[in-house]
């Protein structure tokens, strides 16, 4: 049997004269509504239980990795210094750093002289600080305001713990 449509609310006083009619939801939109709440249910259950996304599931694959990557406390790629590594270092800094620090890492102040842009990098005179994790992270995150470009994301932490050995091993003030 179907609902009487024609029945007034009876509030009028309290909407300006204006009546209201009780008249059912399309069955369409009552579906739709049901559907909504069941597929978010289902959802849920899947998000949290099933499939085990989270965002806390998220940071923590996040935290790991990063554990992983930068095994420093600081966070920072570890140093690199032994033979090997210094040996690496030194082949990928020829292949990028060797245009604006020099062949003798000594910047404007070595070989190539005026055509040099970057510091020298032999003297105890460290601009963003001389210990071994200050360095890499230098080369890891460049210093935009003297030109020196943003290496981590194309040398990743390996490679800059090598380089950043390199750099340590031909330092003479240490």
């Amino acid at each position: 049997m179907a609902k009487d449509t024609n029945q007034i609310m009876g509030h009028a006083h309290e909407n300006d004269g204006i009546e209201e009619y009780d008249n059912p939801l399309p069955d369409w939109w009552l579906g739709l509504f049901i559907f909504c709440i069941l597929f978010a249910f289902g959802y849920l259950i899947n998000y949290h239980f099933i499939s085990h996304d989270s965002q806390v599931g998220y940071y923590e694959a996040e935290m790991a990795a990063a554990k992983t990557d930068f095994p420093n406390a600081t966070g920072g790629p570890s140093v690199d210094s032994t033979a090997a590594g210094v040996e690496a270092g030194a082949a990928i800094f020829a292949a990028n750093c060797v245009p604006c620090h020099g062949t003798d890492l000594k910047g404007k102040d070595g070989v190539l002289g005026a055509a040099a842009i970057g510091p020298n990098l032999t003297d105890a005179e460290w601009i963003h600080g001389g210990e071994p994790v200050q360095v890499a992270t230098t080369i890891t995150n460049g210093v935009n305001a003297k030109g020196m470009p943003t290496w981590g994301p194309v040398l990743g932490p390996v490679k800059i713990g090598q380089v950043a050995g390199y750099i340590l091993s031909k330092n003479e003030a240490k």
